[in-house]
Parts: structure tokens; C-alpha cells; sequence
């Protein structure tokens, strides 16, 4: 019996130090409606961490300062269907919550990992909470940065961040939300002063950002979204997944900056719905935490992920 075990013990742990490493790089892979670029960082056998862009349709670069997570474990960026190094469309039936999800599982399965932690940003806190509940076996942790998991909830924090701006810039983004423009040049110093105190407070605003920009995909947001962040006129103008928090059976961290679009007040009511979950603030941030404070982002996610490998 000795022997038996002494055996299984050897074939299990030569099975554990003959597992492929995912390889480091970038490339294309085939999905419905053409082809994603993604790139694996990180020459290390750990558990990956996938992450996530915003939107819908603003490609992945502006996540490039969590690069530096790929000293711990593997990090898997991709640009989602129709934005960034990914291949455009304009069929509206690609555009649906459905094909960006399997867009996430055919990555992960092209690559041949079988679980991974699940990072998203903004409006890929949404696909990561979809992903999550249709596949939870995938996913060891979830993080939900400045997190849009209910519609009404994001326009009231919109309609709360105006309301603090001063009276003239109000009535010019009120009017924006009404598709009203009466002077583009009053609009444009609005939205840019808007975005200022609570998108990306680090000024100037860094090269991925620009990139993100550049590389947008309109009709993906438009379709999905809307015309502009305060307003909801897409297919996802009535989504909410409040009801659903109770459903996460995995560790949870939630993220969100001092301020920005999704307020700590309406992250911290998700967060308390969300069993085995806990939340970070990070001081003078606005919606794009990992511009503003980098080094303070990746400190929060590594601890977070190193503390659920120690109680392994």
C-alpha cells in the first residue's frame, strides 16, 4: 500500500511540473464576427488574471498600467470585438452581452487555462459579472472596478456629479443629456472640465489614454450605450444585476476612486449585497483609478489575490 501511495504521489506531483505554461506574447484569435488581438504577460505558472476593458468599445490600452500584476502571475489583455487591434463590425447582432461572452470563453479556451481571476473595468464589470454567473466554475476571485452593475444607479451618480459643478457647466451637460446643444465650444469645456474632475484627475492624460481614444469603437458604445455616459439609450439602458450579488459564491473586491462616475457610495451598496466581498477607495482618483494611481491599484489587486493563495 506504502508503495501504491509513494507512486500516486510521484505521477501527481511530475503532473503538476510538466503543466504548460502560457506563453508570453501577443496574437489573433478567431472568434463569431472575426478576429480579437489579446497578448499574455507574465512567464510564470500561477493562476492568470484576464482583464476586462470599459465601454462597451474603448479598447484595452488604458489598462496598460496594470502590466506590472505580470511579475506575480500571467495577465491576459485583450480588445473586445470591434474596438482597438480587434476587428471592427457593424452587424448589430455581434454587438449583444452574449457574444462578448463568448469572446471571454473563447479566449480562455484558445489559450488552454481552466480557471483564472476575473478583472472589470467600468462597463467590463458588467461582462465579468455575465461570464461569472454563466461559467462559475471558471473564475477563482472577481473584481469589480469602478464597477456599472445597475443602469439607474450609474445615470443618478451622473446626475449627483453634475449637480456639483458649477451652474454654468450644469445647464450645458443637462441640455447634452437632452441631445440639446446650443454652443459646441461651451460643450466641449464642459464635458472636458466634467471629465477632469472625475475620469482622469492625473493630468496630462497619458499616451493610453489617447490610444484608447483613438482606438474607440462608436457604434459599439452608441449601440450598447448611448451618446454620452449620463444617459442610457442602448441595450443595456435597463440592465441590473443588484439582485444577482447574493449569487457570488467567489471572493470579491471592489475598487473605486475617491471620485469618479461610479461612486463609492453606490460601489459600497453593491459591495454590501456581495457576500465574502470587501472594497478599496482610492484617495483623489477619478474613473480611471490605474492612470491615476497606479502604484496604488496594483498594490490593492496583488494583496487581494495573495491573501486568497495564502488561505489556499
Amino acid at each position: 500500500m506504502k508503495t501504491l501511495l509513494l507512486l500516486f504521489a510521484i505521477l501527481v506531483f511530475a503532473a503538476c511540473n510538466t503543466c504548460e505554461k502560457l506563453q508570453t506574447g501577443e496574437g489573433f484569435i478567431e472568434v463569431e464576427g472575426g478576429k480579437i488581438w489579446y497578448e499574455v504577460m507574465g512567464d510564470n505558472d500561477e493562476i492568470p488574471i484576464v482583464l476586462l476593458h470599459g465601454g462597451p468599445g474603448y479598447p484595452s490600452y488604458y489598462l496598460n498600467p496594470l502590466r506590472p500584476l505580470s511579475k506575480e502571475r500571467p495577465v491576459i489583455l485583450f480588445d473586445q470585438l470591434g474596438c482597438g487591434r480587434s476587428d471592427r463590425i457593424s452587424d448589430t447582432s455581434l454587438i449583444t452581452i452574449d457574444n462578448h461572452i463568448n469572446q471571454v470563453r473563447q479566449l480562455v479556451t484558445s489559450l488552454n487555462f481552466k480557471i483564472f481571476y476575473l478583472y472589470g473595468h467600468s462597463w467590463g464589470s458588467m461582462l465579468a459579472m455575465e461570464y461569472y454567473l454563466k461559467y462559475p466554475e471558471d473564475v477563482k476571485a472577481l473584481i469589480f472596478a469602478s464597477p456599472s452593475l445597475s443602469t439607474s444607479l450609474w445615470a443618478a451618480d451622473m446626475d449627483t456629479l453634475i449637480s456639483s459643478m458649477p451652474d454654468s457647466l450644469q445647464l450645458t451637460l443637462n441640455e447634452s443629456k437632452r441631445n440639446i446643444v446650443t454652443d459646441t465650444v461651451k460643450l466641449n469645456q464642459a464635458m472636458n472640465q466634467f471629465y477632469q474632475n472625475f475620469y482622469f484627475r492625473k493630468l496630462p492624460p497619458s499616451v493610453d489614454l489617447e490610444n484608447t481614444l483613438k482606438g474607440i469603437g462608436l457604434n459599439v458604445y452608441q449601440y450598447m450605450w448611448g451618446n454620452n455616459d449620463f444617459v442610457a439609450t442602448g441595450t443595456l439602458k435597463d440592465y441590473d444585476r443588484t439582485n444577482d450579488l447574493k449569487e457570488i459564491k467567489v471572493p470579491t473586491l471592489y475598487i473605486t476612486g475617491e471620485y469618479e462616475g461610479a461612486r463609492p457610495q453606490t460601489v459600497g451598496y453593491y459591495q454590501s449585497l456581495t457576500p465574502n466581498s470587501k472594497m478599496e477607495v482610492i484617495k483623489n482618483a477619478g474613473h480611471v483609478t490605474m492612470h491615476d494611481a497606479s502604484e496604488e491599484n496594483i498594490r490593492i489587486i496583488a494583496d487581494f489575490l495573495s491573501d486568497i493563495e495564502r488561505k489556499k
